[in-house]
């Protein structure tokens, strides 16, 4: 049925208000007692869970930052089959974002292209929220992603990210660092190494035992992609994530005045695909085998998360194909899994009889 709904409503909505819409379904979920019966058609298979950052996670497949801003809607993400859901990119200060329109679908490419800005209500507006929610049991593992507050001059970015460190890492299964999302100004050139380290060096400490990982951008050279592989492994980091969206526009069969008209912002989706993969190869290539790598972008069918892991991910988020697939879309990846780990059972079976 969603394809049908996506024809008819969805495709016809901004594409921001259509999210909210969404949004706001998910977030009832548990409130309405819907979440428990969601999940008994949802829930994936215990044969998919995976151990990573000290944790459990029920699947290897969650949803990225960016979907769920402030933490309002992770309990029902979790009734939808999702094994972790990483909140955010959430700032020091709280701040609107960028003006409207923001987020747009080019349906043809199976891609997203926004410039959110970060919109969010801020660090210590999540507190409660977050607080009692990492106190409930029955959840999905919880990721928090930081980011510099626009106001912030990035070079006062250390105290702006410590300061959401401190506030927020007591209540995340896992911290991330974002220094790779287009939309601020500055940001992501705190991805260079002079700058990145002390950064690093001081989330660190203000994060104390939790797990603390990185998120790049697909736009960095390779052999800049490598030096902050190696500048990870040396601050003992506990993972990499690859990658961010891309300011790039290649591999599309939309119009240039398609494009043109949309304008300036992050691309994900499909397009992404290619030199998402190409950017997990590489980190995998440099890191330690126990680091966790998180692999997202382009990701849409059990055949992409199970290849992202068969190219050294520990886990796989995806978002974009959200609003292509539906709310079904994480029982379809878990499902897939499962019945494309039976059938290579069965061919080794047959290959060893």
């Amino acid at each position: 049925m969603y394809p049908l709904i996506f024809s008819l409503v969805f495709k016809r909505m901004d594409a921001e208000d259509a999210h909210h819409f969404a949004f706001r379904f998910i977030r009832l979920l548990p409130t309405l007692g819907l979440g428990r019966l969601v999940e008994s058609f949802t829930k994936p298979s215990e044969s998919l869970a995976v151990e990573a950052l000290g944790l459990r996670f029920p699947s290897p497949f969650g949803v990225a930052a960016g979907f769920d801003k402030d933490g309002y809607a992770v309990r029902g993400l979790g009734n939808l089959g999702f094994g972790h859901v990483e909140v955010g990119t959430i700032t020091a200060i709280a701040q609107p974002g960028n003006e409207r329109p923001r987020l747009f679908r080019i349906i043809g490419d199976r891609a997203l292209v926004n410039r959110m800005g970060f919109n969010n209500h801020g660090a210590d507006a999540a507190v409660g929220r977050l607080s009692r929610l990492s106190r409930r049991r029955h959840r999905p593992v919880l990721g928090i992603n930081i980011g510099k507050s626009r106001v912030t001059a990035v070079e006062d970015a250390v105290p702006d990210y410590e300061r959401s460190t401190r506030v927020l890492a007591p209540y995340a299964d896992y911290l991330v660092v974002n220094v790779s999302s287009p939309n601020t100004p500055g940001l992501r050139g705190l991805q260079e190494l002079d700058a990145l380290a002390p950064l690093l060096e001081a989330v660190r400490a203000a994060a104390g035992r939790t797990p603390l990982l990185v998120k790049i951008a697909p736009d960095l050279a390779d052999d800049e992609v490598a030096r902050i592989c190696e500048l990870a492994t040396r601050l003992r980091l506990d993972g990499i994530i690859a990658t961010n969206t891309t300011i790039a526009r290649t591999g599309l069969t939309a119009s240039a005045a398609e494009i043109e008209r949309i304008g300036a912002g992050g691309l994900s989706g499909a397009p992404l695909a290619t030199r998402s993969l190409e950017v997990l190869r590489l980190v995998r290539e440099h890191v330690p085998a126990d680091l966790c790598v998180i692999s997202v972008g382009g990701v849409e069918t059990a055949a992409d998360v199970q290849e992202r892991l068969d190219a050294g991910a520990t886990l796989v988020q995806g978002y974009s194909a959200f609003i292509y697939r539906g709310p079904t879309w994480a029982r379809q990846i878990n499902r897939g899994l499962v019945e494309l780990r039976r059938r290579r059972a069965r061919d080794a079976a047959s290959v060893a009889a």
